[in-house]
């Protein structure tokens, strides 16, 4: 489980009672997707003919665009999970990694769990040590507009996300 037990008004949206910005929204779905994006290929690798994972990124980011509506884009998201079903270690992470980037346009706080299923493929394949750099890698991308409100949900969130964010 990744997601609080309670939600974090910062990541509901203002017109459902949040204090979340449709255009911090994007920057989250847009900063998921990039995080997926980087460990991709350690799925393809196992799965060269399974475009879905792959679909999802794509479908997080033509939702940050208004190109595609938020149900289509979390349907498309579940179905990259579905990728990962029957596979083990990075890949599976991997594959973790995009359906995430793509629910993002449901339930913005899922940001975190694209990165963390990344961390975890990552460290799959390579080890702890590329773990951190990868969480590195993923800070260094953050849009200075969600940057302290991205590091302050891997901080408050970090137990139940497998402790991938600790450097």
């Amino acid at each position: 489980m990744i997601l609080p037990k309670e939600r974090d008004r910062r990541f509901v949206t203002v017109r459902r009672g949040g204090t979340l910005t449709d255009d911090d929204h994007r920057l989250l779905a847009l900063w998921a997707a990039d995080c997926a994006e980087h460990v991709l290929g350690l799925f393809v690798a196992e799965r060269p003919d399974d475009a879905r994972p792959g679909e999802a990124i794509e479908a997080a980011r033509a939702w940050a665009r208004g190109e595609r509506k938020m149900m289509e884009t979390r349907a498309v998201g579940g179905h990259a999970m579905g990728a990962a079903r029957d596979l083990g270690g990075a890949s599976r992470f991997a594959a973790y990694a995009a359906g995430q980037a793509a629910v993002v346009a449901h339930v913005a706080a899922h940001e975190l769990g694209a990165a963390a299923y990344a961390i975890k493929a990552v460290r799959a394949d390579r080890g702890e040590g590329a773990g951190r750099a990868e969480c590195r890698w993923q800070r260094e991308r953050l849009p200075a507009p969600i940057r302290e409100l991205v590091l302050d949900d891997q901080r408050l969130r970090n137990d139940i996300c497998w402790s991938v964010f600790e450097d």
